[in-house]
């Protein structure tokens, strides 16, 4: 609990350090990129936490019996690929509102 309070006061204070230098940048273009890039470093933040959890469980579980290793490992693939799907949605989402990205 004490690192995960660290590494958000870490992000805060790194885009208040940030947000001074893209607001004083000609054209005022540079403000939508900041929400869409934080928006993109969320998603795979989760999408990280995700299949880290996703794949804790599924290997203790296969520990705890291995004969179920195959459907196992089947529901995993799949989870892990439905969780990445979410991701690159969600940065398609966060990257399209940025103007410099397309």
């Amino acid at each position: 609990m004490k690192g995960l309070f660290k590494l958000f006061a870490l992000s805060v204070f790194a885009v208040l350090a940030l947000a001074v230098p893209a607001m004083a940048q000609d054209g005022g273009g540079t403000s939508y990129a900041i929400p869409g890039a934080l928006g993109a470093g969320l998603c795979c933040i989760g999408g990280g936490l995700g299949i880290g959890k996703l794949a804790a469980a599924g290997l203790e579980s296969i520990a705890r019996q291995p004969e179920v290793t195959g459907p196992v490992q089947t529901y995993m693939i799949i989870t892990a690929a439905l969780i990445e799907g979410f991701v690159f949605f969600a940065l398609y989402i966060c990257m399209s509102q940025n103007p410099y990205c397309g």
